[in-house]
């Protein structure tokens, strides 16, 4: 494998072919056989390991926590008081969306520190890589858009019809367009943003690990900071202009007293 094949945003892992005679085609594009690339795999495993997780964690609390079940609360108290703090008290409804994404941004932009040491112990050989799934603009833009929605459709609910065109018409009618605009703004900004840290860091790292004659330490070092810090970073950056977001349009935005009838 070459670098520009491990660069590959859509390297396939697993092709289903159809039947024979049988196709699909969208947007003049056909396809015959059902392709699964990297990203959906490796997002697959996060999944897998978040629910594992999960399952694990809480299948035996006590009422005074041990172990794991004390990290585990003290991760579940600080999301509750972030939501408190940015959804009053409409935490409870967008918290868990909060929590989830951070933890599953944080883990695919993670996961790929695990490559170096899966060169050094298993001798594979560079350039061998764990991609991550945030390098991909299909799954940050599938995040960004999923943010924009419940910005719209819990703005929508927290506002009613009426207060959220009275919004699209403040502070003057003149506005609307720029105003409607924020709904595709923000989203590509979000995407972009998540997309284009993820992939440098990854071009970075994927050039250190195949071009560079060193042991698997010194990459081990540097993934350090390219995903695990980085990673973190980008993680935390996504959750919070989401938080921000969401809580404009379901909690600033629904008691705006300076937006007066038209």
């Amino acid at each position: 494998m070459d670098i520009k094949e491990a660069l590959s945003t859509f390297t396939p892992v697993i092709t289903i072919p159809f039947p024979q005679g049988v196709s699909f085609s969208l947007f003049g594009i056909t396809m015959d056989a059902l392709v699964i690339n990297e990203s959906i795999v490796v997002s697959w495993a996060v999944m897998g390991i978040l629910i594992t997780a999960s399952i694990l964690l809480t299948r035996k609390l006590q009422q005074i926590p041990q172990g794991p079940q004390v990290f585990l609360e003290a991760m579940v108290e600080f999301l509750n008081t972030f939501s408190k703090e940015h959804f009053g008290p409409k935490a409870p409804v967008y918290g868990p969306y909060i929590g989830t994404i951070f933890l599953f941004l944080f883990l695919c932009n993670g996961l790929p520190a695990l490559t170096p040491l899966a060169i050094g112990a298993l001798h594979l050989e560079p350039p061998f890589t764990i991609k991550p799934p945030t390098r991909d603009l299909n799954v940050t833009m599938a995040f960004g858009l999923m943010t924009i929605l419940i910005v719209f459709f819990g703005g929508l609910r927290a506002q009613g019809l009426r207060g959220w065109v009275k919004r699209l018409l403040s502070p003057t009618p003149m506005m609307v367009p720029f105003n409607l605009l924020e709904y595709v703004i923000r989203p590509l900004s979000l995407a972009l943003r998540l997309f284009g840290n993820m992939l440098g860091g990854f071009i970075i790292m994927l050039l250190v690990e195949g071009a560079l004659p060193v042991p698997f330490v010194v990459p081990a070092f540097l993934s350090l900071y390219f995903d695990l810090f980085d990673g973190l970073i980008q993680a935390v950056v996504f959750t919070f202009l989401s938080s921000l977001f969401i809580a404009e349009a379901v909690e600033v935005e629904a008691h705006d007293t300076s937006i007066k009838g038209v």
